[in-house]
C-alpha cells in the first residue's frame, strides 16, 4: 500500500477515536455544561501543545459480550503538553465513552502517563469525569485503582499533582484526588463521594441529592477536600495555570523567580491593625502589603476560615503564608485549622517554598466538641511540621500570641530562623484577663472594689507580660519592629537564608499525628 494510502487510513483511524463516543454522547454532555475530554485539555495547556499518546489503546475485558464492544481510546486521553512553556503531563477521562468507566487498560494509561511524569520531572494534571469502576471487569478495575494510588503516593513530594474534578468521581475513585497535592471543583458539575445516594437511601432510608452529598461547595466549605473552587470549567483552569506560576516544577527546583513589584501603595499597612485589641481585622490586608503587587493567591479560602494560607511573592520570589485569621473565631487554632496548615507547611518543604507566618491567636479553641474531635493529635500536626520543615521560616507576630498558639505558629522554639514582632504583639501564657483572675484572686475577692480591683490587675499584668519585650529580652524574638519595616526585613531574612542547611537527623521517615 502505497505511503499516501497508508496515511489516510492513519488520519481516519485517529479521526474514528477522536470522536469519542459518538455525537449523541457528546451532545449530552454538553448539554450538562459540560465540556470533553479534549476540550478541557486544550483549555488549560499552551496553545497547539498537546501531544496525545496512547489513541489506539483498546480494553482487553471477554466477559458480558465485551469482545464486541469498542471503546474509544478506553474512556481516557492521556499525553503531555506545556504550560508557560515548560511541560507537563495530563490525562482526561471522558465520560462520552462508557461514562469514563476504569477499566484495566484504562488504569494503564493512566499509569503509563504518571510514570512518565515522575521520570521527567514534570506536573501532572489529572481531569476525573467517571462513572468509576467497570463492572465488566471485576477485579481488575480495582486493581487499576491500586496501582494508581500506589504512583500518587511515589510521586507526593516529588512533582506538583493537580486533580480536577469535572463530573462525578465516585467510590474507590476519590481516593487518588486525595492523595494528590491540589483538588479543583466547579460549582454544579464536581461530585465527589464514597458511597452514592442511592446507597444511602437503601441502606439508611434517607433521601440525598448529589450536590448536598458531595458537591463542589460541600468539599470547598465543610470537608476540605477540594483546594479550590470555581463557577465555571473556564475559571478552574485559569485557576490552574496561576497556581503552576507559583510553585516550582519538581522537588529540585525553585519556583520561577519573576521581575519584583512594590505593593499596592494605596495598602497603609500601619493603619490595619485596630488600637482596641478586642476588634478584628483581616489578616490577608496584612498580606496584601507584604507581597509583590499585592498578589496573594488564597488555598482553601472557604474551608477552616480561621486560618488563611496561600501562596505570593516577596522580591520575586514565592513564599508560602500561614496566618492566623481574627475575622474568623478570633483565629483560633481547631481540628479542621489545624489540619489546613500542617498539611500546607508539608506541601512548602517538599517544594522549596520559604514559609512566613502571621501570629494574631488567643490559642487552641476549647470545648468539649474540639477535646473529642481530637484537637490534641489535631493540633500536634503543626507542632511536627514545623519542626520538621527545613527551608526558611520567618515569623512575624502581629499581635496575640497566647499559649500553646505562640509556640505552635512557627516560634523560635519550633525553629523558626527569623521571628520579629510588632510593638502591638502580646506574648503571655494566656490572655490578661484569665491570667489576672486566676493570679490575683486572693486580692480580687479580698478588695473593698473586687471589679476595680480586677481592672487594675488586668493593666498591670499587661503592662508586664502582653507585650513583645519580655520574650524579646530572652532571645525568643530577633526584634521589635514597625509595621513599615516588615516588608523589608523578611525580604532580607529570606535572602540570608538561601543557603540554610538544618542538620536534621538521619532517619527512614517520622511518625506525625496523622
Amino acid at each position: 500500500m502505497p505511503l499516501k494510502n497508508k496515511i489516510l487510513e492513519l488520519q481516519k483511524r485517529r479521526e474514528l477515536v477522536q470522536q469519542g463516543g459518538g455525537e449523541k454522547a457528546i451532545e449530552k454532555q454538553i448539554a450538562m455544561g459540560k465540556l470533553t475530554a479534549r476540550e478541557r485539555i486544550t483549555s488549560i495547556v499552551d496553545k497547539d501543545s498537546f501531544n496525545e499518546y496512547d489513541l489506539f489503546v483498546e480494553h482487553d475485558a471477554r466477559d458480558f459480550d465485551m469482545d464486541k464492544v469498542t471503546l474509544a481510546g478506553d474512556g481516557v486521553i492521556t499525553g503531555t503538553g506545556t504550560i508557560y512553556g515548560q511541560p507537563i503531563g495530563i490525562y482526561a477521562q471522558d465520560f462520552t465513552v462508557a461514562g469514563g468507566s476504569l477499566g484495566s487498560m484504562h488504569a494503564r494509561k493512566i499509569t503509563k502517563i504518571m510514570d512518565h511524569t515522575l521520570k521527567l520531572k514534570m506536573p501532572l494534571i489529572g481531569i476525573n469525569d467517571s462513572g468509576g469502576a467497570r463492572i465488566q471487569e471485576g477485579v481488575n478495575s480495582l486493581a487499576g485503582y491500586g496501582e494508581i494510588f500506589f504512583r500518587n503516593t511515589l510521586a507526593s513530594g516529588v512533582i506538583p499533582q493537580i486533580s480536577v474534578i469535572l463530573g462525578p468521581c465516585a467510590g474507590g475513585a476519590v481516593y487518588s484526588p486525595a492523595l494528590t497535592d491540589f483538588v479543583f471543583v466547579v460549582d454544579k458539575i464536581s461530585k465527589m463521594f464514597i458511597t452514592g445516594p442511592e446507597v444511602i437511601k437503601s441502606v439508611l432510608g434517607e433521601e440525598i441529592s448529589q450536590e448536598d452529598l458531595g458537591g463542589a461547595k460541600v468539599h470547598s466549605a465543610i470537608t476540605g477536600n477540594a483546594h479550590f473552587y470555581a463557577e465555571s470549567e473556564q475559571e478552574c483552569f485559569e485557576q490552574i495555570t496561576r497556581l503552576l506560576s507559583f510553585i516550582p516544577w519538581n522537588n529540585i527546583k525553585k519556583a520561577t523567580k519573576i521581575e519584583p513589584k512594590l505593593p499596592n501603595t494605596k495598602l497603609k499597612i500601619d493603619k490595619i491593625i485596630p488600637e482596641d485589641a478586642k476588634q478584628p481585622y483581616d489578616v490577608r490586608d496584612v498580606v496584601k502589603c507584604l507581597v509583590d503587587n499585592s498578589d496573594f493567591f488564597e488555598v482553601q479560602e472557604y474551608w477552616a476560615a480561621n486560618a488563611v494560607i496561600g501562596f505570593g511573592r516577596i522580591g520575586g520570589e514565592t513564599v508560602g503564608f500561614v496566618c492566623n485569621q481574627p475575622l474568623v473565631l478570633a483565629g483560633v487554632l481547631d481540628c479542621d485549622s489545624s489540619d489546613k496548615i500542617a498539611r500546607f507547611i508539608r506541601y512548602c518543604d517538599a517544594f522549596n517554598i520559604p514559609i512566613i507566618t502571621l501570629v494574631d491567636l488567643p490559642g487552641y479553641l476549647p470545648g468539649v466538641d474540639q477535646e473529642h474531635a481530637g484537637v490534641i493529635r489535631h493540633g500536634a500536626k503543626i507542632l511536627y511540621s514545623y519542626s520538621e520543615a527545613t527551608v526558611p521560616k520567618v515569623t512575624l507576630i502581629l499581635r496575640k500570641a497566647y499559649g500553646g498558639g505562640y509556640i505552635a505558629m512557627g516560634s523560635r522554639h519550633l525553629r523558626a530562623d527569623f521571628v520579629f514582632a510588632w510593638p502591638t504583639a502580646e506574648i503571655a501564657v494566656m490572655g490578661p484577663e484569665g491570667a489576672a483572675n486566676i493570679i490575683f484572686r486572693k486580692e480580687i475577692l479580698a478588695a473593698e472594689d473586687p471589679e476595680k480591683m480586677r481592672k487594675q490587675k488586668v493593666q498591670e499584668y499587661k503592662e508586664k507580660f502582653a507585650n513583645p519585650y519580655v520574650a524579646a529580652s530572652k532571645g525568643y524574638i530577633d526584634a521589635v519592629i514597625e509595621p513599615h519595616e516588615t516588608r523589608s526585613r523578611v525580604i532580607h531574612a529570606l535572602e540570608v537564608s538561601t543557603y540554610k542547611d538544618a542538620g536534621m537527623p538521619r532517619k527512614k521517615h517520622g511518625l506525625p499525628p496523622f
